[in-house]
């Protein structure tokens, strides 16, 4: 499902007024009778006769969406009261049309233009079924400050359920970030396309569960909207996933290399190692330094096993370069870094492996910490890269903060990858993929109880497995980590956020590549569909 921008969400309804036709009363009406459907669906305790419903109205077209809804609300036996925080001499265009409306059906309608006026209103606001935020639309672009602050904060300290329309007031739409403050909804009803900053965090907080209602712009301008931005469903990656040919063989989902592990690190390249079997590999290789090889025959059945050259016990020497090079040819992708370590002469080893590689490779952990005090590497490499950083090593890359990274993860995560040529996958809440393309797509799988050591490395091997089968890159950093968080969020049900560990994702993986194969409905990260009866 493709993800909009503020801009590309307001260019679409320009083309659907000016172009096509349709009037903007009319998209208007399309979206309060939407929102008022979904409203009831979702909250049918706090939706029926006599239920007070209080809605908070700006004085644009976000306000309009919010008098069209109680119009619709008080149709349907509740009792509506609108706040309007402006002099309704203000409201201009479709918006002051609905609110005409309003006003003639007798509804009641209360100007705010004060603090005094607002907290005359305390009364009337605790009392509520529910409340709807019909405030500020998509196009704020600065913070929040007086009146419409002060309604902001009374919503989010009510006890009461709240609603949002459209996009919850105060939230940046596009980046995802509030804007000094922002509404808390329980619920936001957004309209024509998911708006991008109500899917990434910390936006998704502020959106609470996000419904997306069509408000009858045409198919055409949906399906053909410009945006690099797209959500990952289940369904798109079913067709990846389909039945093997019967006449295979091991031979037929090829062969991955794991470099890893190091002294204490060899559970990193034993979770790599096994998560590249789970999702199909053929065959796997585990490299890692030769005083550590017992360890690893230890722990691993299924996967074959190779001692390397160290230059001290438990870390890999330059030596390892020469084993390897000449059997690179061997195998279909590589997998560099999970628990490598940067001691020694292990930089000099990442860097020339990723100079001689000609089959795609992926990079984690410690080969991008290495990579970041060299990236001229990126440059020279013949081999299509995949990067999969957590917030502090895209950091690391960047020479710049985790903040930082964290606060611009769309823009970050986009220009790397299409700087460098590289898949980039920023992990952390609602992971991004980014391709040399421009391509972002976000992640909706996955929850915190990942945030434990070991499922990164997990994450890698699958990638890695995936590779070796024959996707491309792209397809298999996508696979790679929806399946991912959704076999953590198979745990999560399982064993709860707290308690489960990075080998509990290998156990659900199974489940997960069934559920996505047979295109199962989209799952979420746990409880964001719970909503307060």
């Amino acid at each position: 499902m493709k993800l909009v921008t503020a801009s590309v969400m307001r260019e679409l309804d320009r083309t659907t007024i000016e172009e096509v036709g349709i009037p903007g009363i009319v998209l208007m009406e399309n979206a309060g009778r939407g929102a008022v459907e979904t409203i009831t669906s979702h909250f049918p305790n706090r939706v029926r006769e006599g239920s007070r419903i209080l809605i908070f109205c700006g004085k644009g077209n976000n306000g309009g969406d919010g008098f069209v809804i109680g119009r619709h609300l008080h149709n349907r036996g509740c009792q509506v009261r609108f706040l309007l925080f402006s002099p309704a001499e203000k409201v201009a265009g479709d918006a002051r049309i609905n609110l005409e409306a309003a006003r003639r059906m007798g509804l009641a309608i209360v100007e705010v233009t004060d603090r005094e006026a607002l907290h005359k209103e305390t009364e009337a606001i605790a009392g509520a079924d529910l409340l709807i935020d019909a405030l500020l639309g998509t196009g704020l672009t600065s913070e929040l400050r007086g009146l419409y602050l002060a309604a902001v904060e009374t919503m989010n300290q009510s006890a009461t359920p709240v609603v949002a329309v459209d996009v919850p007031s105060g939230l940046d739409a596009d980046r995802g970030h509030p804007l000094g403050t922002a509404v808390r909804a329980h619920l936001t009803v957004t309209f024509g396309l998911p708006k991008v900053g109500e899917i990434v965090y910390p936006g998704a907080e502020y959106t609470g569960k996000l419904v997306t209602v069509d408000i009858g712009i045409p198919r055409e301008l949906l399906e053909g909207v410009k945006s690099p931005y797209t959500l990952l469903e289940g369904a798109d990656l079913a067709p990846h996933l389909q039945q093997r040919p019967p006449d295979s063989h091991k031979g037929t989902f090829g062969h991955l290399l794991v470099v890893a592990g190091s002294e204490g690190m060899t559970g990193a390249a034993a979770l790599a190692g096994e998560a590249a079997m789970r999702v199909g590999s053929g065959l796997v290789s585990v490299a890692v330094p030769q005083s550590l090889r017992t360890v690893i025959e230890m722990k691993l059945t299924e996967c074959l096993k190779l001692g390397l050259e160290e230059s001290e016990p438990g870390v890999l020497g330059e030596g390892a370069v020469r084993q390897l090079t000449p059997h690179l040819h061997r195998y279909h992708a590589t997998l560099l870094g999970p628990g490598l370590s940067t001691r020694g002469e292990v930089a000099r080893v990442v860097v020339a492996l990723i100079e001689r590689a000609e089959h795609p490779m992926v990079l984690d952990a410690d080969a991008l910490n290495i990579l970041a005090g060299t990236l001229e590497s990126l440059e020279v490499a013949k081999a299509p890269l995949i990067l999969t950083p957590h917030p502090g090593e895209m950091a690391r890359l960047l020479r710049t903060s985790t903040a930082r990274v964290q606060e611009n993860r769309l823009s970050i995560a986009h220009d790397f990858a299409t700087r460098h040529g590289v898949v980039l996958v920023l992990k952390g809440a609602r992971t991004l993929i980014a391709t040399p393309e421009g391509e972002v797509f976000v992640n909706p799988t996955g929850n915190a109880g990942m945030a434990s050591g070991g499922t990164g490395d997990v994450l890698a091997g699958m990638i890695g497995g995936f590779l070796v089968q024959g996707h491309p890159p792209r397809t298999a950093a996508l696979l790679g980590v929806y399946l991912h968080g959704l076999a953590g969020d198979l745990a999560a049900e399982a064993l709860g956020e707290r308690s489960f560990i990075a080998s509990d994702l290998l156990d659900r993986l199974p489940t997960a590549i069934a559920q996505t194969a047979a295109a199962s409905p989209l799952r979420h990260a746990r409880g964001s569909n719970d909503l307060p009866e």
